[in-house]
């Protein structure tokens, strides 16, 4: 009894490897050309991909990166603050608002603390140095803590 179940597992996954193809409709050198076959064999599922607003992206990063030291309402009082020494800037400081421009935001953003002189603990974001309409996103979201 134990042969006929290591034949079953032996020939069981390669007969449905086989098959799973059965009824698929390739792509013809007629009807697509001679090269399109030899280009994609195999038919390729690709997801589409979600166009979100500039804005959008703005947001799911923040919620992503910076809300976790910074607080969901920029008091500086995201979960991660608790451990942290100093503790991370309250956006919603309107004095600190009128202090700071747009570009030490910026700056700040791209290389962290250390790029203007601030704590070690506000980490560099290089990834969005090529990507500044997502970085002026973010900039947003941090001067709109002062209308609230």
């Amino acid at each position: 009894m134990k042969r006929e179940h290591l034949l079953v597992a032996a020939w069981l996954p390669a007969a449905l490897a086989l098959f799973s193809g059965c009824g698929r409709s390739w792509p013809s050198e007629k009807s697509h050309g001679p090269s399109a076959m030899s280009e994609q064999p195999f038919p390729v599922a690709v997801a589409e991909p979600v166009h979100e607003s500039p804005a959008q992206t703005a947001q799911a990063l923040f919620t992503a990166r910076c809300a976790v030291c910074h607080g969901t309402i920029g008091r500086g009082d995201g979960p991660a603050a608790v451990a942290l020494t100093p503790k991370p800037r309250a956006f919603a400081d309107a004095a600190w608002q009128t202090a700071v421009s747009d570009e030490l935001i910026y700056k700040t953003i791209v290389g962290g603390g250390p790029a203007t002189g601030k704590s070690v603990g506000m980490p560099p974001n290089p990834d969005l140095e090529d990507k500044p309409e997502l970085v002026k996103g973010l900039v947003s979201i941090v001067r709109a803590f002062n209308k609230g």
